[in-house]
């Protein structure tokens, strides 16, 4: 009689699997006449990121900041210029290695209309003086804003480090680029945009 019972529990359940897959409820009354891709659009947001906001097509969305010299900057200050927009931290190993190659860049091009704006994401950085010591023994001459509070890196999903984002002159993000660059790409990037 147990062989009987386990036999048909085991077949109630495997009925009730192909039933769940294959049964297609109702849409809810929130997702109505909505193609998928919208019905899922709300659960894309996490606080302080707007995934719809920041992409390749989209303006890139002014922030202000502190740089390491104490001088406030917005990034709508830049427009006019082409920008690399570059999110690190000092203990970041690719970062490290991305920097002589920024600082290169920033020497033969910001009298070209092109500017390096390197983004220190100092509420998860090891403080301030720590990233000035980097600075120096680095030769970094281009702006470096502090992003302390934490909520500017999110904006621009920098959630692996290094995160660039190329910007055209009109403030148009052009290209998103997770991980190092070298001056060759840098060039190629900026080459292409107006």
């Amino acid at each position: 009689m147990s062989k009987n019972l386990l036999s048909i529990a085991i077949l109630i359940l495997a009925m009730g699997i192909v039933f769940v897959n294959v049964w297609k409820p109702s849409q809810a009354d929130g997702e109505k006449d909505l193609p998928k891709e919208e019905a899922f659009r709300g659960s894309e947001e996490i606080p302080g990121a707007s995934f719809s906001k920041v992409k390749e097509g989209r303006p890139a969305p002014d922030f202000e900041l502190t740089t390491l010299d104490g001088e406030t900057i917005k990034l709508s200050d830049y427009k006019g210029k082409k920008v690399i927009l570059n999110f690190w931290a000092t203990w970041c190993p690719p970062c490290k290695a991305e920097m002589p190659h920024m600082q290169n860049f920033y020497e033969e091009n910001n009298n070209k209309g092109i500017e390096v704006l390197t983004v220190n994401l100092t509420n998860i950085d090891k403080g301030e003086e720590n990233i000035k010591t980097f600075v120096k023994e680095y030769g970094l001459t281009f702006p470096i804003p502090l992003d302390e509070n934490g909520l500017i890196g999110p904006q621009y999903q920098a959630f692996t480090i290094p995160t660039s984002y190329i910007i055209d002159s009109n403030g148009m993000i052009t290209k998103k680029i997770v991980g190092p660059m070298d001056e060759a790409m840098m060039k190629n990037l900026t080459n292409n945009i107006k």
